[in-house]
């Protein structure tokens, strides 16, 4: 393995990878990680949604796409989910059973909570709201992706160019890759959107060191990493 590999691995994996790390624990763990993590994410997109402050990357080019093809949003959302996650396979990433999960979860519990939170009317409201979805989603990112059980699609998109590119700044680079092509298309953007691009990536990789969990996910043999 290169000097880079090294680096870049040392950013996502916690001591411990091979004897204590996330691919050694027990399946119950990993289960509750997997569903929790999911759960949490969820929780998370709906308080970044509810601020109406600006949505994720990967939303605003659905949004985008929806907009300026006409297509069903659930629609623009699968196509795009089966682009990323297949090009993500091109680079050697594999899906699994937590790919699957990360979409039906984090669909299913947004919508339901998007019934039932209330949007604040003052403008600091929101912005509180906002600065309570970021560490919720970067929580629930790095605990499902320390299930090792498979990437949700943005997330996918980002490890499978890692390395050569630390997941931080590969996040930050689809999020942000998506944000703009989601404007062009005629979808808003935010300050919440630029607070995703800038801030989502470097926060899930120091919360992944902090809870020793390694989000890393399953390689082909010969994969792009």
């Amino acid at each position: 393995m290169n000097e880079e590999c090294a680096e870049t691995d040392a950013d996502l994996a916690p001591p411990g990878r091979g004897a204590g790390g996330t691919a050694a624990r027990p399946p119950v763990v990993r289960a509750l990680l997997l569903g929790g993590g999911t759960l949490t994410l969820g929780l998370g997109v709906a308080l970044l949604l509810t601020a109406d402050l600006g949505s994720d990357g990967y939303s605003t080019l659905v949004n985008g796409i929806t907009l300026a093809t006409g297509t069903p949003f659930v629609v623009a959302n699968t196509v795009v989910s089966l682009v990323f996650v297949g090009l993500a396979w091109l680079r050697g990433l594999r899906p699994g059973v937590g790919t699957i999960v990360q979409v039906v979860v984090v669909g299913v519990s947004v919508w339901l909570l998007l019934i039932v939170l209330p949007t604040p009317e003052p403008w600091w409201g929101r912005g509180l709201m906002l600065l309570a979805a970021l560490p919720v989603i970067a929580l629930g990112i790095a605990a499902y992706l320390g299930s090792r059980t498979g990437a949700g699609p943005a997330e996918a998109a980002a490890l499978a160019w890692d390395p050569p590119i630390p997941f931080r700044w590969s996040y930050s680079a689809v999020q942000g890759g998506g944000a703009l092509v989601g404007w062009l298309l005629g979808a808003a953007a935010g300050i919440g959107t630029l607070a995703v691009i800038l801030l989502l990536g470097p926060m899930v990789a120091l919360t992944a060191r902090l809870l020793r969990l390694d989000v890393s996910q399953e390689r082909a043999p010969g994969g792009g990493g």
